[in-house]
């Protein structure tokens, strides 16, 4: 009997949801699992891509490259590219996990992707259901919906409560990027 793989969402409005998924797919690296993790709407280079670019080709990333600031602050022009980007991104990653070739799907801010609809709902539920059997499979970001809630295994809040951006302190390398 092969394992059953589940449905993670990590959502809410604190830090650390990317963070939470990044921390599983490098213990399933542990394991020795394969672990591919896609990122929509993030393109900045962060400190923990130079880190898990030690673990490949067990642990694979893949990420947009033209989403350099937050969905608020684009032009209708620049959601328009996103939006082409995120769903390029999406259809790939829906190949992907349909060969079976990896343990552990992240697919970290794919729940911001849905709220801003850059894809919809049904196609992200779709693949949920599609996906091999095996396969674990994270989704990030906040503000999870009911529809995606009902159709995972696995949901943690991550609540802000105090946050030093609030004291003007701005994200600082290493901790927050």
């Amino acid at each position: 009997m092969s394992k059953k793989g589940l449905v993670h969402i990590y959502t809410g409005d604190g830090k650390g949801k990317t963070t939470a998924a990044i921390g599983l797919g490098v213990r399933a690296c542990g394991d020795t699992m394969k672990v591919l993790m896609v990122q929509f709407l993030k393109s900045r280079d962060t400190c923990e891509l130079h880190s898990l670019k030690k673990l490949e080709p067990e642990f694979t990333v893949i990420r947009g490259f033209s989403c350099n600031k937050f969905v608020r602050n684009m032009t209708e022009e620049e959601k328009e590219a996103a939006r082409k980007e995120a769903d390029e991104i999406f259809q790939n990653v829906k190949n992907l996990i349909l060969q079976n070739n990896y343990d552990l799907v992240i697919m970290d801010e794919i729940i911001g992707v849905l709220n801003n609809g850059f894809i919809s709902e049904d196609d992200v539920i779709a693949m949920i259901n599609d996906k091999p059997q095996e396969t674990e499979l994270v989704l990030t970001g906040r503000n999870a919906g009911k529809r995606l809630i009902e159709a995972a295994d696995y949901v943690s809040e991550i609540k802000a409560v105090k946050h030093p951006y609030q004291k003007g302190i701005s994200a600082r390398k290493g901790i927050e990027f």
